[in-house]
């Protein structure tokens, strides 16, 4: 613990002498020092809680402070969220969002797997990672809690809580309408309008419509590079298309009915309807024969007649690029052609494969409120629910004209939740409150996939799985209000999970898959049954049942109305389930890939303080944790044999670290704001040949972040206020792989001359053949600033007019990869958008 000790002095020192650390801002109340920082509540105890008496280590933004900042969609939110990684999914996951925090996370969207981060939207549960990347559309504010919730958030917020509020209607016939123009053609368009239907019902409608082209060009190798002996797959332009395109947009009708002084009824409908492009990828290794294992060609050269090896040529920039490609910004440049035109054999009777690159997602739902006071010291809360989306996607795993994996995936969920809290008050003064609920979830789920492995022999029809789940809890909670200083906060919670599986298996036609004539995999190329690794798979049933009690103890100490520090203890856990995407089924004996995998569990020690100091003119927030992390579950290969992928129970660690976050406003003009966060994730126990080792982290867990922000109001601009904001965020590097590769050098299949008879290809920088690769899923420390200016008239219903630059160094690095270097033999990566501009004319009426 002294290294806890000294780093977390360390980050206090830090943030005192730099001022750097976190906004916090939120629903701000009545009372406002003057020239101070406002007040700020949340809901995280199920009340209503000032941030500074609130025991929990909490980040929370509102809704002018997510514009000030040109945020509009929820990852966004974690550029000043201290230990938080939010981050869009590749193009192999579809349209949704990893999230860790203080290295509790998931980057599996399948139903097996649940989210070790809760994400709500009005207090009702978001179960997956799909469905999950949301538009910030009419927030009234962005709840972050760290930490686990297993008493509060509840179900499998083990690493932490993400809480969207939507604007109740108020009735007041406000509202206001935007437009945007930047670059690559971004158009969007966003609005709401909030309107009195009668003296007690209030309605508020809000939409949102983005449209953006794509910055990932997809160029035909064939055209690109003449003479190569690629096939083309196009006429006269060499651009097939391009990735990471956006056409999005949604809506939401909210409606508040107040029957009686003692009664509020909230319903609100919202829909969504995205269909972008597929997710930008761009291809950074390439290494493998790309041949079957009989030496059948997945793509053959149209010249010498022999197969075209997936190399360095195919890959358009970095250390392993040999690509000569000119005329394009090779950095956002990929081959993909999302077609396997594989010649048809007895072995892979089904071809040609040919996907759409598309990332489509409908996503709608429909949820009611019910406040009811049934005295003035007893409320009753209702949360009901009932959500559905459709998720379809396509992946070109390669990213090249070879085809060696592709994949096309439609993720259908329907969901059914119920939540009830009875919240009270004992005692004088209300020395004593308490909240008694229960909660319920239900989940019907499919996955159909059409799976092209070429590298494993495999071209089969996945699904459709049904994989029906539900959840019960009871959970208490109470407040000991001991003095006007001290309270004592205590919770439990009672969860049972059960998950049930089949597994269905076929061939694209329909039939099911014969056996093999020999153990597999031998047999697996050349025997003339398709698909014979999976036979026997379909109609296997699985089952995964468990119960869990989670509980919390902190305390608070006031010190003055300027200081209060805190201390808790707090539990949380990770339903477990079954291996969702088995290669090898019962029939295989020692083989099969039908396994299940426990709960994860956490216990968690946190200290920290609150303070609002010079009139409230310095908020400086604190906080410390240990966390005891066991039955870690990720996602990983680790079988006798490929293919293999499968969730884990990897083993344990210990996990500690410090979070910092403050807000200065030295003046009423000028507001200063920051983070600083660090962790240290250390593996004390392994469970498995899993390939993870005792130096390796969970993914997408930077040991630091800091943010810092600035903004600067000048009043009396041509008759309003001009606003200039800076914003910079910097995380170190990170791994996206459970099995951590910093740089593995690799030995090419093929190896490649620089002759001048190979079209396209040229020598590593420096002179000298391309023979040895870097492998590697690191994404390296970055640091990105963001600016932007606005304008404000000063009316009663004003216009205002703002200019952003997002990424102003035009700093390149990628938002996740794909690692699969060891087999297939490619590595890809989603790249962030360069440095772009907008330009935004506003009017509230």
């Amino acid at each position: 613990m002294s290294k806890l000790r000294h780093s977390f002095a360390l980050g206090a020192s830090v943030l005192v002498l730099a001022t750097a650390a976190t906004p916090v801002f939120a629903q701000e109340a009545d009372e406002t020092a003057p020239g101070g920082n406002p007040e700020i509540v949340v809901t995280a105890q199920f009340r209503e809680q000032r941030l500074q008496d609130t025991p929990l280590a909490i980040s929370a933004v509102n809704s002018e402070m997510l514009e000030a900042r040109s945020q509009t969609s929820v990852e966004q939110v974690a550029a000043q969220a201290p230990n938080v990684t939010l981050t869009p999914q590749g193009q192999q996951n579809g349209s949704g969002l990893i999230a860790f925090i203080r290295g509790v996370g998931q980057t599996d969207f399948n139903f097996a797997l649940e989210p070790g981060v809760g994400i709500y939207v009005d207090d009702v549960y978001i179960p997956t990672l799909t469905g999950s990347l949301l538009d910030l559309m009419d927030l009234d504010r962005v709840e972050v809690l760290r930490g686990p919730q297993g008493t509060l958030s509840g179900r499998n917020a083990i690493g932490g809580a993400i809480k969207l509020f939507s604007t109740k209607p108020q009735g007041n016939g406000k509202g206001s309408i935007q437009a945007t123009y930047g670059s690559f053609n971004r158009v969007e368009v966003r609005g709401f309008a909030d309107l009195a239907l009668a003296d007690n019902l209030f309605a508020r409608v809000a939409g949102v419509s983005k449209n953006r082209d794509g910055y990932v060009k997809r160029l035909d190798y064939g055209l690109t590079h003449p003479g190569s002996g690629v096939p083309t797959n196009n006429t006269g332009s060499p651009v097939l298309g391009t990735l990471g395109g956006q056409s999005y947009a949604a809506g939401k009708l909210s409606l508040r009915w107040l029957p009686t002084e003692t009664v509020e009824v909230n319903v609100s409908g919202d829909y969504t309807r995205d269909r972008s492009e597929a997710g930008a990828g761009v291809l950074r290794y390439f290494n493998n024969a790309s041949t079957t294992g009989d030496g059948v060609a997945w793509l053959r050269n149209t010249i010498t007649g022999a197969p075209v090896v997936g190399n360095c040529a195919f890959v358009p920039y970095g250390v392993n690029s040999c690509d000569t490609l000119t005329g394009y910004d090779r950095r956002y440049v990929t081959y993909s052609t999302f077609a396997d035109t594989r010649p048809v054999t007895p072995q892979a009777p089904f071809k040609p494969v040919i996907f759409e690159p598309q990332q489509w997602l409908d996503n709608y739902g429909v949820m009611g409120t019910i406040d009811i006071d049934l005295s003035d010291s007893l409320q009753l809360k209702s949360i009901t629910a009932w959500r559905h989306y459709k998720s379809v996607w396509s992946q070109d795993v390669d990213n090249s004209p070879i085809a060696n994996q592709q994949l096309r995936q439609t993720l259908i969920n329907d969901q059914w939740s119920q939540e009830l809290r009875l919240n009270g008050k004992i005692g004088d003064d209300a020395a004593f409150e308490y909240t008694l609920g229960g909660f319920y979830f239900k989940r019907d789920g499919t996955l159909t996939a059409r799976v092209v492995l070429n590298y494993a022999g495999l071209d089969f029809l996945h699904g459709p799985d049904p994989t029906p789940a539900s959840n019960k809890a009871l959970f208490a909670t109470g407040i000991w209000h001991v003095t006007d200083s001290l309270n004592i906060t205590g919770g439990v919670r009672h969860s049972w999970d059960s998950k049930d599986y089949v597994f269905q298996r076929h061939n694209p036609d329909g039939t099911l898959p014969g056996a093999c004539a020999a153990p597999p995999p031998a047999a697996t190329f050349s025997t003339g049954v398709p698909n014979c690794l999976i036979a026997g798979l379909n109609g296997s049933p699985a089952s995964f049942d468990s119960k869990r009690f989670d509980w919390r103890i902190a305390m608070d100490y006031r010190f003055s109305p300027e200081v209060m520090a805190y201390a808790q203890v707090a539990t949380g856990y990770r339903a477990g389930g079954v291996n969702p995407r088995p290669f090898f089924g019962p029939a295989n004996g020692a083989l099969n890939q039908i396994k299940s995998f426990k709960p994860e569990t956490l216990i968690s020690y946190e200290a920290g303080f609150k303070t609002d100091l010079f009139d409230r003119k310095l908020r400086l927030n604190v906080s410390a944790f240990y966390n005891d992390y066991k039955d870690i579950i990720l996602t990983l290969s680790a079988c006798p044999i490929a293919p293999c992928l499968q969730p884990n129970n990897v083993g344990a660690a210990d996990v500690k670290g410090f979070e910092v976050e403050t807000l200065i406003k030295p003046t009423p003009a000028f507001t200063l704001d920051g983070s600083l966060s660090y962790i240290d994730f250390k593996y004390k126990a392994l469970t498995g040949a899993t390939a993870v080792t005792l130096n390796m982290v969970t993914p997408y867990t930077p040991e630091w972040k800091a943010s810092f922000g600035a903004q600067y109001d000048f009043e009396n601009v041509l008759g309003g206020t001009l606003s200039a904001r800076f914003d910079g965020s910097y995380q170190s590097h990170i791994y996206t792989e459970a099995v951590n590769y910093d740089r593995i050098l690799v030995s090419t299949t093929a190896p490649i001359t620089t002759s001048p008879a190979v079209p396209g290809v040229t020598a590593r920088p420096g002179g000298g053949p391309l023979a040895t690769l870097v492998a590697s899923n690191r994404i390296d420390g970055y640091f990105v600033g963001n600016a932007r200016l606005t304008w404000k008239q000063e009316a009663e219903a004003p216009i205002s007019v703002s200019l952003e630059v997002l990424n102003v160094f035009d700093k390149y690095y990628y938002t996740s990869l794909y690692e699969q270097f060891a087999s297939p033999g490619t590595i890809s990566g989603a790249p962030s958008l360069p440095r772009t501009w907008a330009v935004t004319l506003k009017k509230e009426f």
